[in-house]
């Protein structure tokens, strides 16, 4: 009756079927504990009662059903711990807890499912180690023990489980080495990750010729990576990750011609990449990022031709990128920062692959962006800052309708900024420390979810336009180190969410501070090294939240308000080369966090 709607409770009426064998109620709307009555049924030989809505513990009594074979009461919201007389049992194959809230230890008595050949314990909030008794369950085949509370050594017993396929350990508190392991080996999946477990990664693994999936994330396994991994031929997935693991990747991991999904990042590997991995035809993921790798990054690898993702920031690579990079298909996340590579970005980058993610910070890039960068329309994130680059910022990059983030910052970049299309989504955009030039676009004021703009040192001219005062999101706008002029627009007002202001060293005049005094949130406000007059308002004593107030260099004049003294969070105040009189004694008494005064 799966699927069928039946609901209600299973009630204690249920212990009158005597001779029931088989009770099969899977995805219903069954709720209620299990009735102790159920125990009562002792001919039945299956129980699948998952995917309802049970609750309580499970009965002692079901110790009693001595001719089951199969019971599933995954997905359910079972409690309390699992009773050590359900397990003894050496009839029952096949059994699914998971899913479940069960707690306590696994009971020792699971060595007596001698007959077992699926184990799910998933998903539960079980703890204690895994039984010794657990090699006694010599035809286990699957053991799932993910998402739980497991701690201790994993018991050299399950060394007599010969047959085990499935060993699936990940998310708990495991330790130790892994001081089993198995002859004529037929595990499909060994995956140990978040755990505490340490020493090596075993050589025998290399025996498992059937091993699909291996995977130690987040553990503290040491020493080198066994080369005889490479004699897995149907791996598709190697996931050694946030170890403490060193020395060089070895060549033959390029044997492993099936593999899919490469991830050796956040270790300590050194040397360089073999140009064997080029030789993973079918590989879609490549993450080798935060290691200790030099070398020239081998060219053959950008030939892949269904890569997805290749993330090898944070290491010593150099080399250029290939014009084939620009051909891949599938391309969607390519992360680079942190190395040496050198030359031109690939003009045609972005033309095929249907980018999400480009971060080249950090190297030594030259030439142009590649002006069809976008042309997919899904890139997501666009990092090219503290490179070489020059040229001007291709106007496929401000009609990117799902871009977020865009960080071209200390570059040589020229041009005028691009006007906006398609920037509902932008969120971050730095361009500082280039040499653009031209107005401000007034399209900015279309990027309504814009948080941070900083385009400070740059040769921006012209005024700041009113539609900025739409950026009801923008926390920091930085347009410092430009050109630009005219009076700061009223409609910065409504940036109520303003928490840094940085307008310095331009040629900005007017009266600016009875505008920002509304901005409640700012913690930073420099507007120094420009031309605003008029006086310095009360209302500036609103500002509460401020810890730097820079109005150096301006041409303010009138008497320095006492209520000035309110701002009790200042620890910069810069007043100088203004026309500002009056006693300060009296404000910069209250200002007992000031460190820096000029």
């Amino acid at each position: 009756l799966t699927l069928s709607g039946v609901s209600g409770s299973l009630g204690v009426h249920i212990g009158l079927l005597k001779y029931i064998k088989v009770i099969n109620l899977p995805s219903n709307n069954i709720c209620g504990p299990i009735p102790q009555e159920l125990g009562n049924c002792s001919m039945l030989e299956q129980l699948d009662v998952s995917g309802n809505f049970l609750s309580g513990e499970i009965p002692e009594s079901l110790g009693n059903l001595k001719k089951l074979s199969y019971l599933s009461l995954y997905n359910n919201s079972l409690s309390g711990e699992i009773p050590e007389g359900l397990f003894k049992n050496h009839f029952l194959q096949d059994v699914f807890l998971n899913e479940n809230k069960l707690s306590g230890s696994i009971p020792s008595s699971v060595g007596e499912m001698t007959s077992l050949r699926s184990f799910w314990l998933t998903q539960n909030a079980l703890s204690g180690g895994l039984p010794d008794s657990i090699g006694n369950c010599t035809k286990l085949e699957e053991l799932y023990l993910l998402d739980n509370r497991l701690s201790g050594s994993l018991p050299k017993t399950l060394s007599y489980v010969k047959g085990l396929k499935v060993l699936d350990a990940t998310g708990n508190s495991f330790t130790g080495e892994i001081d089993f392991s198995f002859e004529n080996c037929k595990l499909e999946k060994f995956i140990f990750s978040f755990n505490q477990m340490r020493g090596g990664i075993p050589a025998w693994l290399g025996n498992c010729s059937s091993l699909t999936e291996l995977a130690l994330v987040n553990n503290s396994f040491s020493g080198q990576i066994p080369p005889s991994l490479g004699l897995l031929s149907n791996l598709t997935l190697l996931m050694l990750s946030q170890n403490s693991l060193s020395g060089p990747i070895p060549p033959e991991i390029g044997n492993c011609r099936l593999l899919e999904w490469l991830e050796l990042d956040h270790n300590m590997l050194e040397g360089t990449v073999p140009k064997e991995l080029a030789n993973l035809r079918h590989l879609q993921k490549l993450f080798l990022f935060e290691n200790r790798l030099t070398g020239e990054f081998p060219e053959g690898i950008w030939s892949i031709r269904y890569l997805r993702s290749v993330l090898i920031y944070s290491n010593g690579f150099t080399g250029k990128l290939p014009l084939k990079l620009a051909e891949l298909k599938l391309l969607e996340n390519i992360t680079l920062f942190d190395n040496f590579f050198t030359g031109v970005i690939p003009l045609g980058l972005g033309v095929n692959s249907p980018l999400q993610q480009i971060d080249f910070t950090n190297n030594s890039f030259t030439g142009g962006i590649p002006p069809y960068i976008c042309s997919r329309k899904r890139l997501r994130v666009l990092v090219l800052g503290f490179n070489l680059l020059n040229g001007s910022i291709p106007s496929n990059v401000a009609d990117c309708p799902g871009l977020q983030r865009i960080i071209l910052r200390n570059n040589d970049l020229t041009g005028p900024i691009p006007h906006f299309r398609n920037c509902a989504a932008l969120g971050y955009t730095d361009f500082s420390h280039n040499s653009l030039s031209g107005d401000i676009p007034a399209s900015l004021g279309k990027c309504i979810n814009t948080t941070m703009i900083n385009w400070s040192a740059n040769k921006l001219v012209g005024p700041i336009p009113p539609e900025i005062g739409n950026l009801v999101n923008l926390g920091v706008l930085n347009l410092s180190q430009n050109s630009l002029q005219g009076a700061l627009p009223a409609q910065v007002s409504s940036c109520s969410k303003l928490y840094i202001l940085d307008l310095s060293f331009n040629s900005l005049h007017g009266s600016a501070l009875t505008t920002v005094s509304s901005l409640k949130l700012l913690a930073q406000l420099r507007l120094q090294e420009n031309k605003f007059s008029g006086g310095l308002p009360d209302s500036l004593s609103q500002l509460v939240m401020l810890l730097e107030l820079q109005l150096g260099g301006n041409i303010l004049g009138g008497s320095i308000p006492s209520s000035l003294g309110k701002l009790i969070k200042l620890i910069a105040l810069n007043l100088s080369s203004n026309g500002l009189v009056g006693d300060l004694r009296t404000p910069l008494g209250n200002l007992v966090e000031l460190e820096s005064f000029l």
